[in-house]
């Protein structure tokens, strides 16, 4: 597999993958907190039942209090398991306003440009089988294909917001002045 095809797969699963993460977060935290603080004086993670739910109740940043490490080892692994909480959620909240943002770029996006594309395409695809046969044309073929090809420029310059040339120097201004600043061409002729 790829490298863009796995980062591809990633992009597309990541709340999936994140849960995943999270559930496997959940899991080994609350074995790894029973194991550890289970038999110790004053702890009060006693079962797997317990330290299940004060992972969870960690993780998910509510922290009720109810249940805590004691130990030095468990209390590293519930700052491990706080950090944890803390970036799943950021993800999941960056995740889901990137989405929002993008649907109405999009949206407006294809609107836009599905039309102009599927005919910029169509056009391209004909010269190309013209040109290929270009020995073959007769005069008015001939001409109907430089009128394309013109035609195609033109849709293309203007779909890139070309609006106009220099003619004497050749530099290309996205605005419409009336003077070219390099030749002092008059434009508007």
């Amino acid at each position: 597999m790829t490298r863009d095809r796995l980062f591809t797969l990633i992009k597309t699963n990541i709340n999936i993958i994140t849960l995943g993460v999270l559930i496997l977060i959940i899991f080994f935290g609350g074995i790894a907190m029973y194991l550890i603080e289970h038999g110790h004086r004053g702890a009060n993670i006693t079962n797997l039942g317990d330290a299940f739910w004060w992972t969870i109740v960690t993780i998910t940043t509510v922290g009720y209090g109810e249940y805590y490490p004691v130990t030095i080892a468990g209390r590293i692994i519930a700052v491990f398991i706080m950090l944890s909480g803390i970036g799943i959620f950021a993800l999941f909240v960056s995740t889901f306003a990137q989405r929002r943002l993008q649907q109405p770029i999009e949206s407006r996006s294809k609107s836009k440009t599905e039309q102009p594309s599927l005919l910029v395409y169509e056009t391209k695809t004909t010269i190309k089988s013209k040109i290929e046969v270009i020995e073959k044309l007769t005069d008015e073929d001939f001409d109907t294909l430089i009128i394309m090809l013109k035609s195609l420029r033109r849709t293309l310059l203007e779909e890139s917001k070309i609006s106009s040339k220099c003619s004497k120097c050749g530099i290309v201004y996205h605005n419409k002045p009336k003077f070219c600043s390099n030749c002092g061409l008059d434009l508007n002729e």
